[in-house]
């Protein structure tokens, strides 16, 4: 969207006149790295040329009013009072959170009025929470430069999620917005935070984000159980050897479990991350084919040792493998539904979308949408 798109929709909500400041905050995909976050490995994740415009004004009162064009209601916030996480806000719960956050660091908040607009697919797992406390954070703490600790906003979005929104999310998707950058990937260590930017140079490729329609509804349930089952894991290898975490262990080490789903849980946790590492390998020499290759096993690992992919995310993913210029696929996010990805040759992109379109809806009797993106810059103001 052009700055002078979200200018001319900011002013048919709140009228004209004063200065006008616009933000950009990308939504995120985790490249490869699935489930290894919680077992102590890697994550590889990077921002989306898609995610949640914002534009504020200053209004000289000491209320913040925030509306979204891909939301009913306006949510009011009033600096005088206390703030607090009210169910009737729904979806203004997020920014308000992180403008309670931002306050309690000691930062002189002036009232505004501010209005969102996403191209974020909403409950796809493209993390739209995340970039829309990214967003809020930035433009609160936003002084004229862009000297804000990127680190620093993705822990206090993230401890807002946790304790704010009451949701138990790591630090990826958050870290994601706040830190990513044009053409480069992330390897995150969620456990110390130690990051490394990789260069993503897709070249004559593009990156096809193919939403199931899917609704993941088994996600949290699911999620909670695959952790109890790798905790598990865990317990039984370090009766015979020391290690702090699953994706220390090597692949030998499943050999001391003798339950075969908790055997295939921990080897998905341990490959995963092995395949995360060769996937920094494979980039650095820019060799996209392989990495196609690595996120092809790293989706059967997914199906078939982790478990979370499930009918849709399955049969979009055997749809796109089949299309000529498809040189890798995998379900990305938590599963059970959502969204998955494909490196497809630009120009192959439209008979691309066409086939796997028109094949997973005959099976699934669903219309999947897809988008086409680029790993981009993470929370930034547009000029």
């Amino acid at each position: 969207m052009k700055k002078e798109e979200l200018v001319k929709l900011f002013e048919e909500e709140y009228g004209k006149g004063g200065e006008i400041l616009c933000f950009f905050s990308p939504g995120r995909v985790n490249l490869i790295g699935e489930h290894t976050d919680y077992n102590g490995g890697y994550v590889f994740p990077g921002a989306l040329s898609l995610g949640i415009y914002g534009a504020l004004r200053f209004n000289n009162k000491n209320i913040i009013t925030l509306k979204s064009k891909n939301a009913e209601g306006e949510v009011k916030v009033n600096l005088n009072e206390e703030i607090a996480y009210k169910e009737k806000d729904g979806w203004g719960n997020y920014p308000k959170g992180v403008i309670k956050a931002v306050i309690e660091k000691g930062y002189k908040i002036k009232g505004c009025d501010i209005l969102f607009k996403g191209d974020l697919p909403d409950g796809a797992g493209l993390s739209s929470s995340a970039a829309i406390e990214v967003l809020t954070g930035y433009m609160m703490m936003y002084d004229g430069k862009d000297n804000i600790d990127r680190v620093e906003l993705a822990k206090m979005c993230q401890k807002v999620e946790n304790e704010f929104i009451k949701v138990n999310c790591g630090i990826m998707d958050q870290f994601s917005v706040a830190a990513g950058k044009k053409d480069m990937a992330i390897l995150l260590d969620c456990n110390n935070l130690k990051y490394e930017y990789v260069p993503f140079n897709l070249k004559d490729l593009s990156l096809i984000i193919m939403n199931t329609n899917k609704k993941r509804e088994l996600a949290d349930s699911k999620y909670n159980e695959r952790r109890g089952e790798c905790e598990k894991a865990i317990e039984i290898i370090r009766k015979h050897k020391n290690v702090n975490s699953l994706c220390e262990a090597e692949i030998k080490d499943i050999e001391y479990i003798e339950d075969d789903v908790i055997k295939r849980r921990a080897r998905h946790a341990i490959t995963e991350n092995e395949r995360t590492l060769k996937a920094v390998e494979v980039l650095k020499k820019n060799d996209l084919k392989e990495f196609g290759q690595l996120m092809i096993k790293s989706h059967e690992s997914l199906k078939n040792d982790y478990e979370v992919t499930g009918f849709e995310l399955d049969t979009i993913v055997g749809e796109a493998l089949k299309c000529d210029g498809c040189i890798g696929a995998r379900m990305t996010g938590a599963g059970f539904g959502g969204c998955a990805i494909a490196l497809v040759k630009n120009d192959k992109i439209n008979e691309f979308k066409e086939k796997v379109y028109k094949n997973y809806k005959e099976k699934t009797g669903l219309s999947p949408e897809f988008y086409v993106s680029v790993i981009g810059d993470g929370v930034k103001i547009l000029n």
